[in-house]
């Protein structure tokens, strides 16, 4: 069996279709809502507040704390359990790791920036999603960043090369990796590199600048989410 062409007729280096909001939470200090295709994650941030107990904060920094969580039926495979469990741990590990890089958080002394990442419906990249949502919901709550942080996957399936894979294409019967990127816009760094899978040197070599030309598509749509919040903001102030 090979693999000829994408279930959902897009070309092998083709982004699902992106859609980006801020400010969608009301009672958090921030949040974000980011949308790949069928994969759809929320972000809120609460903080920066005191972090608590009181042994553990560092006078010189705050500390960021992030949770990811795929809502039961979210899932296009099987059931996702409710509750956390050893992947949700990981990704939220991941997920602060890649953050860590762009957020200020020496402004902070002695106190903690929670960020809560929501995947009400999911088809493959939810990890690239919830990162991507999460970097809006920090710069909509201000907090001082030195850049945002774009994720997007990529992979190959036989012998092709693919952006932003989906679940059928994950579970497609022979050869797949699939690979997890972050990137920091402004110097083009790797925030995060993951990979499921083996491949070859040289298609891991072609597969980062896919990643990277990929990242600056997602960064454009968060960068005109943010934009688009703030006109209104300054709209709004106008008209006062």
């Amino acid at each position: 069996m090979s693999f000829d062409k994408r279930i959902d007729g897009r070309g092998f280096l083709d982004l699902r279709p992106m859609e980006a909001k801020v400010g969608v939470i009301e009672k958090a200090d921030g949040s974000a809502y980011f949308r790949m295709g069928d994969t759809v994650a929320y972000a809120a941030v609460y903080g920066p507040r005191e972090l608590v107990p009181r042994f553990k904060q560092n006078p010189k920094t705050g500390i960021l704390r992030c949770n990811y969580n795929m809502l039961p039926f979210s899932g296009v495979g099987e059931r996702i359990r409710p509750g956390g469990n050893r992947r949700s741990k990981e990704i939220s590990m991941v997920t602060e790791k890649a953050l860590l890089p762009v957020v200020l958080l020496d402004h902070f002394p002695n106190s903690v920036v929670d960020v809560f990442i929501e995947l009400p419906q999911t088809d493959a990249g939810s990890r690239c999603a919830g990162i991507t949502a999460a970097a809006l919901a920090l710069a909509d709550a201000g907090i001082p960043m030195k850049d945002l942080v774009s994720a997007v996957a990529v992979g190959k399936v036989d012998d092709k090369l693919l952006v932003d894979l989906r679940y059928e294409e994950e579970a497609f019967e022979g050869e797949v990796s699939d690979i997890p990127f972050a990137f920091i816009h402004n110097t083009g760094e790797i925030s995060l590199l993951q990979m499921d899978g083996i491949i070859d040197d040289e298609s891991l070599i072609k597969l980062v600048d896919l990643a990277r030309d990929a990242a600056e598509k997602v960064y454009e749509v968060q960068k005109k989410a943010l934009l688009e919040k703030f006109k209104k903001v300054g709209d709004g102030n106008e008209r006062k």
